[in-house]
């Protein structure tokens, strides 16, 4: 197997980003103006790099995201097991300050162990956790060494803390901004380091949230 590098971004601003509300995997919201800026500056900044292989999520806003670097004629792969947590009965709906408490209130449950809670109709990051693990394999596996990742926010969490071997309990310690960068790469003994932490550097001069 050859060593990976990984270049994972999240996709970029939605309207649903911009406007508070709950997105998950059963939300196929598109990029706006924000988020078509943001994934140019990164193509723009990134376009030189020779990926071998890219892989976004069976939702539409990561293919956008990422859209510059598929026109390249680069080879390209959806993966529905990188998708965002659902939700459940929240998505779509404002973050009102009740929503706000709930969420403090499952987050803490995390961080407690209880890896298993759900909010209600959704999934828990254990089971996500389960999916990712098939979707990381996928790409440890798959062709190409220098690798273009498109994923979602608590996705990238799951993502991050399973490949790192971190505790899911810790999760939250991998901050994320739309179109943000972290690059990861396979050492000889095949585990990974963090050689860009939620590295926004080429956003400059875009919007942001």
């Amino acid at each position: 197997m050859n060593r990976k590098k990984i270049y994972l971004v999240r996709h970029g601003q939605t309207d649903f980003n911009l406007q508070g509300v709950v997105q998950g995997s059963g939300i196929d919201a598109p990029i706006n103006a924000t988020g078509r800026a943001q994934a140019q500056a990164f193509f723009e900044s990134y376009r030189n790099v020779p990926f071998d292989q890219i892989y976004h999520t069976a939702l539409i806003r990561t293919k956008q995201s990422i859209q510059g670097f598929i026109d390249l004629g680069i080879r390209t792969r959806a993966l529905a097991e990188l998708n965002e947590i659902s939700w459940g009965d929240y998505e779509g709906t404002p973050m009102t300050p009740e929503e706000g408490e709930y969420y403090r209130h499952m987050l803490h449950q995390w961080q407690q162990g209880n890896l298993d809670y759900a909010i209600a109709g959704g999934e828990s990051p254990n089971t996500v956790a389960v999916r990712m693990k098939r979707g990381i394999d996928i790409i440890l596996n798959g062709p190409g060494e220098t690798i273009l990742v498109c994923m979602h926010g608590r996705a990238m969490r799951i993502f991050l803390s399973l490949i790192l071997n971190y505790d899911l309990r810790y999760m939250d310690q991998f901050e994320h901004n739309n179109l943000c960068l972290y690059l990861l790469e396979q050492l000889p003994d095949d585990s990974f380091v963090v050689r860009k932490f939620n590295d926004q550097t080429h956003l400059k001069g875009v919007m942001p949230i």
